[in-house]
């Protein structure tokens, strides 16, 4: 599969659980280790605010990936759009 798109965990470094959907893809056709995408959370706080490196996503049935937070912006008053890069096998 090249792309996921729908639910999805994102685990902090302090091992905070943020639920929220998912939309990932991979960077290059046959590329290992090359994905990226984007993460919106169900429930924004400044931990969130704050994410940056260490970070890891779960996909149901216990998928997960390494991944780093790029870019955070502001969709509306309570909502975020996380840009994510993946290291090492995408998890879908």
């Amino acid at each position: 599969m090249t792309t996921y798109s729908g639910p999805a965990t994102l685990i902090l470094t302090n091992g905070a659980r943020v639920t929220g959907m998912a939309s990932l893809g991979l960077n290059r056709r046959g590329a290992p280790g090359g994905w990226s995408g984007t993460f919106r959370p169900n429930e924004v706080n400044d931990d969130i605010r704050a994410a940056a490196d260490g970070l890891h996503l779960e996909l149901p049935y216990d998928q997960v990936g390494t991944v780093a937070v790029t870019n955070v912006r502001r969709l509306l008053a309570t909502q975020v759009l996380m840009t994510l890069n993946g290291s090492g096998p995408a998890p879908f």
